[in-house]
């Protein structure tokens, strides 16, 4: 991976992180589907906007079809399942569960792309479940899940995000990242709008200038250059390599629901963090690299 891709997505990670604050926030007014459409649909439409410029060709045939397919999966059935998830869980609890999507992932890429996860990524991996236990406190008497149902549902959404990922990375290798995924968007979006498209329309018309504001950020920041970056970056270096930057959501996401929604501090925070970086440097050592030093 270059070193400019890891600053990136140790960036993105941060924007990442926010979405489950913002999901629980804006899920006491705004209904799960309204959220999804809405979020998507502007991504979906700024991508749409600068589609002459994007670089390269669009999927075509079999990899066309594919693509739509993710769309489907991911922006219709997996962020529904995880904005539900998070609106009847705690931000705090989707931070914790966000530790199961980087190696769920890396687990799906090993099987359909024959990716091998080295032993110091294992133990970067290790390092990383343990150390966002660790941040969150689950053993203390003070920590509550929320209940299964939640947990299940939230955790159900990473299928869906592995599976964008690993269909996703042989189509980027003979078409452009960001056309296909401006596809994925718009067809996600045209379904989601024949769900609760009417629905959606009046939601819109209600929201307050803050709440369009977190909308923005989440479909532009984190949707259309965060998924764009994320191909880019998995283009360029195994599946698992990438993911295991995603504990960093679970580290910035536990001081932003701090800040944002209230949510209490423990030292456990600390000995996470600390064991989270770990995992970090001890899993991404070697992996980094400029990109004149790539063969």
């Amino acid at each position: 991976m270059r070193p400019l891709y890891l600053i990136l997505l140790l960036v993105m990670n941060f924007c990442w992180a926010a979405v489950y604050s913002a999901y629980k926030v804006m899920g006491e007014s705004v209904p799960t589907g309204g959220i999804v459409t809405l979020r998507f649909g502007m991504a979906g439409l700024c991508l749409l906007a600068i589609w002459p410029w994007l670089p390269g060709q669009a999927p075509r045939g079999k990899n066309f079809w594919l693509s739509c397919l993710m769309g489907v999966v991911l922006f219709v059935l997996g962020q529904r399942l995880q904005v539900y998830g998070t609106v009847l869980g705690s931000a705090g609890n989707s931070s914790v569960l966000m530790a199961v999507e980087p190696l769920l992932t890396s687990i799906a890429a090993a099987i359909f792309l024959r990716e091998r996860i080295g032993p110091r990524r294992l133990a970067g991996f290790c390092l990383g479940l343990l150390g966002v236990a660790m941040l969150h406190g689950v053993w203390r008497p003070d920590f509550h899940w929320t209940g299964l149902v939640p947990s299940l549902i939230f955790l159900s959404s990473f299928v869906c995000e592995a599976a964008y990922s690993v269909i996703g990375k042989p189509i980027i290798e003979k078409a452009s990242v960001m056309k296909m995924v401006a596809i994925t968007l718009l067809v996600g979006t045209g379904i989601n709008l024949v769900i609760d498209g009417p629905s959606t329309v009046r939601v819109a018309a209600s929201l307050s200038p803050e709440a369009w504001g977190v909308l923005i950020f989440l479909a532009v920041i984190c949707t259309a250059v965060g998924y764009s970056l994320w191909f880019l970056v998995i283009r360029d270096c195994p599946i698992n390599v990438a993911a295991l930057t995603v504990f960093a959501q679970s580290v910035f996401g536990v001081f932003i629901a701090w800040l944002w929604v209230g949510e209490k501090l423990h030292l456990g925070h600390l000995l996470g963090t600390l064991t989270i970086i770990g995992g970090l440097v001890l899993g991404l050592s070697r992996q980094i690299r400029d990109a004149k030093d790539t063969p």
